[in-house]
């Protein structure tokens, strides 16, 4: 177990060993655990965090807000448009003196090619943790909390088969930072992973070169298809998901010809019957609902979304513990 986590920024779970995360996910289960039982967990009194968010969310914002107030501190929820940031402050100025009023600082920022690089830079000026709540390229809180889910639904995550799949979807251009995140991490925990798409929508070849470093090191594989069926045939866990074609076209346009053409890519019974029996279903949700999915799939039996979504509080406690806690 690892210990040496206090006053480190949370960008992206690369900058974390396999042993550190396994610590995360220890203090989470620990975490779920008392919660379940009603035993207090008072490990951060009276420490400040500060949201911000510029754009929407659900479950990222409340299992910030939330856990911090179960762990005995306090959330200030900052909507960027009405920040000195709407009016073109800088992310050096901002980190400096937020971290001068409290303890740690949360940030949203999912602009394609703005979003990293705007959370990179109040890492750099910070002196307190900086935590990434979803940026252009990564999304670790999810992928943590993913992590943890198919940790408790099989116990051994080794040989695993994971596909990560594109999915139709026509609510916004989604971020491409759920399934980057996703395709870093489970090779790393000896998952085999199907990254499958339509082409048109490739993750950064950077992305796929490491995916397939970690796979080799940790005796896990990833396999890219632009084949639907080949990705649920045999699946131990499915993760249909839309997401833009931000590397390929860097329009803002939600809906285009290439996503129109695609409209086949959509999770249904049929698909998950090609899985094995004891397959879940998982989305970091909001999911597009006829679209992405249709309802007797997430709504059936194979279903793990609401666990999976119970989980980014436990994992979002057990981060903000090991990252801010101490005097």
């Amino acid at each position: 177990m690892q210990t040496v986590f206090r006053g480190r920024h949370f960008i992206t779970l690369q900058d974390y060993t396999n042993e550190e995360i396994e610590t995360m996910l220890d203090v989470s289960y620990d975490l779920k655990r008392k919660f379940a039982m009603g035993i207090d967990t008072p490990y951060l009194p009276h420490k400040t965090m500060f949201l911000m968010f510029f754009e929407q969310s659900t479950r990222t914002r409340n299992s910030m807000e939330a856990g911090i107030a179960q762990l005995g501190g306090h959330a200030n929820y900052l909507d960027t448009s009405t920040m000195q940031v709407s009016h073109g402050e800088s992310a050096k100025d901002t980190a400096v003196i937020l971290s001068r009023f409290g303890h740690g600082i949360a940030c949203r920022n999912c602009f394609w090619e703005e979003g990293n690089k705007y959370i990179t830079e109040m890492a750099k000026h910070s002196s307190v943790p900086i935590f990434n709540l979803q940026c252009d390229l990564y999304h670790p809180m999810q992928a943590l909390a993913d992590l943890m889910t198919m940790e408790e639904k099989f116990k051994n995550t080794k040989k695993l088969k994971v596909s990560i799949i594109w999915a139709y979807a026509t609510t916004h251009k989604k971020p491409i930072s759920v399934p980057v995140s996703q395709v870093l991490l489970f090779p790393r925990f000896g998952m085999d992973v199907t990254l499958a798409y339509p082409k048109g929508y490739e993750l950064p070849d950077w992305v796929i070169e490491k995916a397939k470093v970690y796979a080799a090191q940790y005796g896990g594989s990833v396999t890219l298809t632009h084949n639907m069926e080949e990705a649920y045939k045999d699946a131990d866990v499915v993760i249909p998901k839309n997401w833009g074609n931000w590397v390929t076209n860097q329009s803002k346009d939600v809906i285009d010809d290439l996503l129109e053409a695609n409209k086949a890519w959509k999770c249904t019974e049929e698909m998950m019957a090609l899985t094995k029996p004891t397959s879940i279903y998982m989305h970091a949700l909001p999911a597009d609902r006829k679209n992405e999915v249709v309802d007797s799939v997430i709504d059936g039996p194979h279903s793990v979304i609401y666990d999976e979504a119970e989980n980014r509080i436990h994992t979002a406690k057990a981060v903000m513990t090991l990252l801010m806690g101490g005097k």
